[in-house]
């Protein structure tokens, strides 16, 4: 890959993060707030309605896409381990990754899927909803540090000359 692509990527990698951690942020700051303080039915339906919307071509496009620059950015900084650095582009992506992109496939999505399946008015919703709060927002705030850290990262390399 030309040093321009590689360029483009990792700026595209930086701005992603910034994107996610900034959408992950809203959501632990405002959005989950919001649906605690609703009946627990509404708060439910709520947030099974917010799943849906937010499968949208926009969203997984920056959400997908920057686990796919940070992957190239991963990749492509060992075939460039000489560059000063390499190793702040290797911790960037891989903060996303593991931080950003794996917590929500292997923890808020499987949440979000069990949401789905259930009946905003059976017998445990309540409490069910409580600890869906709970849990998913906690995984949200790790989303939120990990995309912001990434972020941080990723741009300081940038800005360091990583061509």
């Amino acid at each position: 890959m030309s040093d321009g692509v590689i360029f483009a990527v990792r700026v595209a990698s930086a701005i992603g993060c910034g994107l996610m951690a900034g959408l992950f942020f809203a959501f632990s700051v405002a959005v989950m707030q919001t649906l605690r303080r609703l009946p627990p039915a509404h708060g439910m339906a709520a947030m099974q309605s917010i799943n849906v919307a937010i499968l949208n071509p926009v969203f997984l496009t920056v959400f997908l896409g920057t686990a796919a620059t940070c992957l190239v950015v991963l990749v492509s900084s060992f075939w460039r381990w000489d560059e000063a650095t390499a190793g702040l582009f290797v911790a960037g992506s891989s903060v996303y990754l593991v931080g950003a992109f794996l917590t929500t496939v292997v923890f808020n999505v499987p949440m979000n899927q069990a949401l789905a399946s259930r009946g905003s008015n059976a017998p445990d919703s309540a409490a069910r909803w409580a600890g869906y709060l709970t849990s998913w927002t906690a995984w949200n705030h790790v989303r939120t540090i990990a995309a912001l850290v990434a972020a941080i990262l990723l741009t300081l390399a940038v800005s360091r000359g990583g061509s």
